[in-house]
């Protein structure tokens, strides 16, 4: 398993069971969101008690940053996608994540927020794998 293998640090349950993790990019582990609606990729640092972006060192939240734009280039290429919403809310999971989701005009919730809007559809197992080959690829 990949989380939880840095010292004090334990993925947030709520996380673990809705999304899947894809690889490790250096300060954060990139999951995927496990819902088909949405391209949706999460990045988690790996720094035990963190629940917001100024709680980390400026080391690391230059290290934030270029992982997060590193990701939404390769959602970008990988999709097509119109626009690429990103950010970290933490108000139901507390445990700092930051979110990076591909959106295309028409998509579920279009042009909403895509919070709180429907039921999760979780990917087939298939296409989940594929779906995470590619964004390896983009990276």
């Amino acid at each position: 398993m990949i989380s939880g293998l840095k010292a004090g640090f334990a993925l947030d349950s709520r996380l673990d069971s809705d999304s899947e993790p894809l690889m490790w990019l250096g300060l954060c582990e990139l999951r995927v969101m496990n819902d088909r609606r949405w391209p949706w990729l999460i990045l988690v640092p790996q720094r035990p008690g963190i629940e917001e972006i100024h709680d980390l060192t400026p080391l690391d939240q230059a290290m934030l940053t270029f992982e997060s734009n590193m990701v939404a280039h390769a959602l970008k290429r990988s999709t097509g996608c119109t626009k690429i919403n990103s950010g970290a809310l933490g108000n139901i999971v507390r445990q700092l994540h930051f979110h990076v989701i591909a959106r295309t005009e028409g998509d579920p919730g279009w042009p909403g927020p895509v919070w709180g809007h429907g039921v999760r559809e979780p990917y087939r197992s298939d296409d989940l794998h594929r779906f995470a080959e590619t964004i390896k690829a983009a990276l």
